[in-house]
């Protein structure tokens, strides 16, 4: 039994509209797509099916807009296991949607209608928030409005539960929100906005992931793609490396890997077997095409 509580996730959710095809279209440009599937994702959706399918105790908070996308959303969530009572339905925005591009190498580029995701507000969280512990994992992205992000997080930390924070999409925040972080986990992109530092090697992650301590994070992780991650704790510097393997869409593929995270935390394994964990997990989903169907099952996870 995880030694800690439930994991969660407060998020988007979208529908993932993708086409794949041989190159990433140049602006102006048409290209001919080869595959086009239409499946469920965004940044909380994705990550909080990620903790489920590798076995962590779910709940997910949301807004859904009242249409077949949201009624979608829901089926699955409820078919993943994942708890439902905190998503709200917003009669007036539709669901998010996101277009995804993806070439023949597996990179994509991806363009968010956010819909109802951008109306999830302090006010829909509040009962949520009175139910959280010091036992729970909350894990945070930034598809949500950032001051709705910033009041949860806060809320969180006031009630010593540990909080993770995707930083993604990349955007600034307040210098007095990282001390409530027991993590941050930017991409390269990501840490250079956060800290001014261009992350191009494990030598500018090390800066950057120090100036993210400096700033007050308790922990830090970096990822760094196919490479892997690097990991500054007090106790722990360096990289953790990713297993090799043929990418088919690196869609996801973040959100894989804090999903996972936040399981091998809640399980009570230390932060660099959590970072190994949530590699191979990354590493697996991005075998796969799509967002939330590359996400991997516990059964599925090398030993």
């Amino acid at each position: 039994m995880p030694r800690f509580g439930k994991i969660v996730v407060i998020g988007s959710s979208n529908t993932d509209m993708v086409v794949k095809s041989s190159k990433l279209p140049s602006p102006g440009e048409t290209v001919i797509g080869e595959t086009f599937l239409m499946n469920p994702g965004g940044k909380g959706a994705n990550q909080a099916v990620a903790a489920a399918r590798l076995g962590g105790q779910v709940v997910m908070s949301a807004r859904i807009g009242n249409d077949i996308f949201g009624k979608q959303a829901i089926s699955q969530f409820e078919k993943e296991n994942i708890e439902t009572e905190f998503i709200l339905v917003d009669d007036e925005l539709p669901s998010g949607v996101a277009l995804i591009n993806v070439d023949a190498n597996g990179e994509n580029c991806i363009s968010v209608a956010p819909g109802s995701n951008s109306r999830l507000s302090p006010e829909d969280l509040v009962k949520l928030l009175e139910n959280i512990s010091g036992s729970d994992i909350a894990l945070f992205q930034l598809e949500i409005p950032v001051p709705t992000a910033e009041f949860a997080i806060r809320k969180c930390f006031d009630k010593k539960s540990r909080v993770i924070l995707n930083p993604a999409p990349a955007c600034p925040l307040p210098e007095d929100l990282f001390p409530c972080l027991y993590l941050i986990t930017p991409n390269e992109t990501e840490a250079g906005l956060l800290t001014g530092i261009q992350v191009t090697d494990v030598h500018s992650a090390a800066q950057a992931a120090m100036q993210l301590r400096t700033k007050g994070v308790m922990n830090v992780i970096i990822t760094l793609g196919a490479k892997g991650a690097f990991l500054l704790t007090d106790t722990f510097s360096g990289m953790i490396a990713s297993p090799q393997v043929t990418a088919v869409d690196t869609t996801a593929a973040g959100d894989c890997f804090n999903g996972a995270l936040a399981v091998a935390l809640a399980e009570d394994m230390s932060l660099e077997q959590a970072v190994a964990f949530a590699c191979k997990a990354a590493a697996l989903c991005v075998t796969k095409l799509g967002a939330q169907s590359s996400m991997p099952y516990r059964s599925e996870m090398p030993a």
